[in-house]
């Protein structure tokens, strides 16, 4: 069998080939470059990117078997996420990879604009001699504003406390009594412009925080303030920042990031006491490796049909491994339950009994989502995109777990309503150490039947010579019968035969039985990949 392709599309370090292993073809190609991209994304099964390469709707329509788009780095501007959720395309990105080198590097501007570093180095190496001009501020007892307390914000507030700095910061996500635990008393974000001798940014980049450092904030500070912006740019505005500047109302700034990238000429670059970097925050060896290790692990579980827990797009997590073995139960019983359903459903139940629940088992819905549409839709289904479809086609999802189980140690049900009231169900378990699937449910009829390639159900009325006749039938038709059981609620009442058998029952052999027997419901299951 051929190999999965992965394509690195950017410069990373060697250690990513490393961490990809012998199991992938890799090639490589200038992921800058649209007219070497589009054709190069043809047939890979992976693409691993940085920040110069696009993936945009137009990149994920032209890669047909794509599966997984993997960011070495944590911000994902350059990939346009709905658009992969849609074609089933999974996102992952290295979301610790470089929280502690963006944190060094705010930290190394916040000391370069205290003590004009750059500026004096600059002089010193242009012949010029200028204590007097490059006297800088101590950060000892000074008061430190971080505007965003997220893991690199609190790697900043760590590190500056260090110098003796009071750390104060602004972020609605977190409780006071968090902040407290790290030495950080929360504001306002009014109140830290107010007070703060030294301002950084560690926000994410959304509509809401967009040009939320501009004309108002920076009217509000103290006139000695330096901001420091290592985070996203278009947080701070530019065009305010540089008339603060020019007016005398922020004594200094540094800059690595900026609205627009890659940013060569800025009015910002005229201030002699703005301190400016080329967006170095991920800039280190240790950085990419990291990051590159990271997404490398993630591509390898992506294709093996895992989920990954730095996915994007994709709800569930980490596995625990006591969940794993259920997920194939799960994608299974969606499929047995839309050949049951012979539709889709008004609302959908996943629901989940017995030990297992003790762990997050969040993915379980998603396995069953991705069973039960994957006979419905001509696309391919995936974790990724399974609750999209719900979505679409209106139905209402919902997860319920109980550590109860009478019979079984676990069990999983795939619960559905239908659009004329009637439900329709089918519940699963695993059995004995080689966690044997078996089906246990059919609606209200409990059986006993593992779960394999080819099977039928019919629900009819109780009596006699049933069996005989679906054998004789089957026989007829060159079909094996693998497995039978009749399961009946009270003598004389609805009964189902459900079956397992060698190959697929062709339409007419089922509509023939169905004919014979007076079955009300006749479904046969392929599960055959």
């Amino acid at each position: 069998m051929s190999k999965p392709v992965v394509l690195i599309a950017e410069e990373l370090s060697p250690a990513t080939v490393d961490a990809l292993g012998p199991d992938f073809e890799i090639r490589q190609c200038d992921g800058a470059n649209r007219d070497e991209l589009l054709p190069a994304l043809a047939d890979v099964d992976a693409v691993l990117v940085r920040s110069a390469t696009k993936i945009d709707a137009e990149a994920v329509a032209a890669a047909s078997k794509l599966k997984v788009v993997a960011r070495a780095g944590v911000g994902l501007d350059n990939v346009d996420v709905p658009a992969a959720t849609k074609a089933g395309v999974m996102v992952v990105n290295a979301p610790t990879s470089n929280i502690v080198t963006a944190a060094e590097l705010a930290c190394g501007l916040l000391v370069a604009t205290a003590r004009n570093i750059p500026q004096a180095t600059a002089a010193l190496k242009g012949g010029e001699w200028k204590r007097s001009k490059y006297t800088g501020v101590e950060l000892s007892e000074k008061t430190l504003g971080v505007v965003g307390l997220g893991r690199i914000g609190v790697l900043v507030a760590q590190r500056m406390s260090a110098f003796g700095m009071k750390v104060v910061a602004y972020d609605p996500f977190v409780q006071p009594a968090r902040a407290a635990q790290m030495g950080v008393k929360l504001l306002s974000l009014d109140e830290l412009l107010e007070v703060a001798d030294f301002i950084t940014v560690h926000l994410p980049k959304t509509p809401e925080t967009v040009g939320l450092i501009g004309h108002e904030a920076l009217h509000k500070v103290k006139p000695d303030v330096r901001l420091v912006n290592a985070a996203r740019g278009g947080i701070v505005d530019e065009e305010a920042l540089a008339a603060a500047l020019k007016e005398g109302r922020v004594a200094g700034a540094g800059l690595d990031v900026y609205a627009s990238e890659p940013c060569t000429d800025s009015p910002l670059f005229a201030f002699d006491q703005v301190v400016c970097t080329p967006h170095l925050g991920a800039s280190t060896g240790e950085a990419q490796e990291k990051a590159g290790i990271a997404v490398a692990k993630s591509v390898r579980l992506a294709l093996a049909g895992e989920l990954v827990p730095d996915a994007v797009n994709v709800q569930g997590g980490v596995i625990a491994e006591d969940v794993r073995p259920a997920l194939p139960l799960a994608e299974k019983l969606g499929r047995i339950f839309t050949a049951l359903a012979g539709e889709v459903a008004v609302r959908l139940d996943v629901e989940v009994y017995g030990e297992i629940t003790q762990h997050d088992v969040k993915v379980l819905e998603l396995s069953a989502l991705k069973g039960v549409f994957e006979d419905v839709v001509d696309e391919t289904v995936s974790y990724v995109n399974a609750p999209l479809f719900a979505q679409e086609r209106g139905v209402e999802v919902r997860l319920t777990t109980s550590s109860e189980s009478a019979e079984h140690r676990n069990v999983v049900v795939v619960r559905g309503t239908l659009a004329d009231g009637e439900e329709v169900s089918a519940s699963g378990t695993l059995a004995g150490p080689k966690h044997l699937q078996k089906i246990v449910a059919i609606n209200e009829h409990g059986v006993d039947l593992a779960v394999a390639d080819h099977m039928a159900f019919f629900r009819y009325g109780d009596r006699p010579g049933v069996v005989g006749t679906v054998g004789r039938i089957l026989g007829e038709a060159g079909i094996n019968i693998a497995g039978m059981q009749v399961s009946r609620a009270e003598e004389g009442g609805e009964a189902l035969v459900a079956l397992t058998v060698d190959d697929t029952i062709a339409g007419p052999v089922l509509t023939e039985i169905a004919d014979e027997i007076g079955a009300t419901h006749a479904r046969a299951v392929d599960l055959a990949e």
